[in-house]
């Protein structure tokens, strides 16, 4: 349960965190010592290590290499501990100025969407429509500047997934449940399609011109949240103030 970490427990696995985003690498105990200051020494950072394993919120992939944060950790990190960059004043601008001349016309204005999301993000954007045989997408490129995807099965399974419109819309409006806040973050690990392990997603919905909506930012599962998540939240926020007219 993530009431039962302690307060440094919680810091260290901040840090690791914060550091397995940055790096892609599994952090070890010397690491997170050298460069930040937790005010303990490498032991006890690595009995601490062995004991967020235990409780599912670190995995070691090799004997002697260091850790890497499960799903459960990286949704307490969502959730409770990261600080939110927020766009600047003049980013927000821009990007509805790229968007707004093309708001009467949905696949112009998707498409639009798509590309500065993918553009601001640096990662694969995604747009859909619940009931439309189409997907928009933009930033393919920017799959390749991960490590993770340097594994050419994981690449063709992402790929796939986006050809495949109905696979797309399982993602995005298939689950029973409703999302239970404007941003919604899934793991391929969560999702049990082969070869998705590594993959995160970011997505919000939104109600346009009678249609049920989403945008999509997918990425490697360590994806930057928390400067992600702002801006997805503010494209949300647009497309929804577009819908209201």
């Amino acid at each position: 349960m993530t009431d039962a970490l302690t307060a440094r427990q919680t810091q260290i696995l901040k840090s690791i965190i914060d550091e397995y985003i940055e790096t892609a690498q599994a952090v070890g105990s010397e690491a997170l010592d050298k460069k930040y200051n937790l005010g303990v020494s490498p032991a006890t950072i690595r009995n601490e290590m062995v004991l967020l394993t235990k409780m599912g919120y670190l995995r070691q992939l090799h004997t002697s290499a260091g850790r890497v944060p499960s799903p459960k950790a990286m949704k307490f990190y969502i959730n409770q501990l990261m600080e939110e960059r927020q766009m600047s004043l003049a980013d927000e601008v821009k990007a509805k100025e790229e968007v707004w001349d093309v708001r009467k016309d949905l696949d112009r204005l998707l498409d639009e969407a798509t590309h500065a999301l993918a553009e601001r993000t640096q990662n694969l954007a995604v747009g859909v429509l619940e009931d439309e045989d189409k997907v928009w997408h933009a930033g393919y490129a920017n799959v390749f500047s991960n490590p993770e995807f340097t594994d050419l099965s994981v690449c063709s399974s992402l790929f796939s997934l986006l050809e495949e419109e109905g696979r797309i819309m399982d993602l995005f409006f298939g689950r029973d449940e409703e999302p239970a806040s404007a941003i919604e973050v899934l793991f391929g690990e969560e999702l049990g399609w082969p070869n998705l392990n590594p993959i995160g997603v970011v997505a919000t919905h939104f109600n346009i011109h009678g249609k049920h909506g989403a945008l999509g930012v997918i990425g490697p599962a360590r994806l930057s949240y928390p400067r992600v998540i702002p801006i997805l939240r503010y494209f949300g926020n647009l497309m929804q103030e577009i819908a209201n007219g």
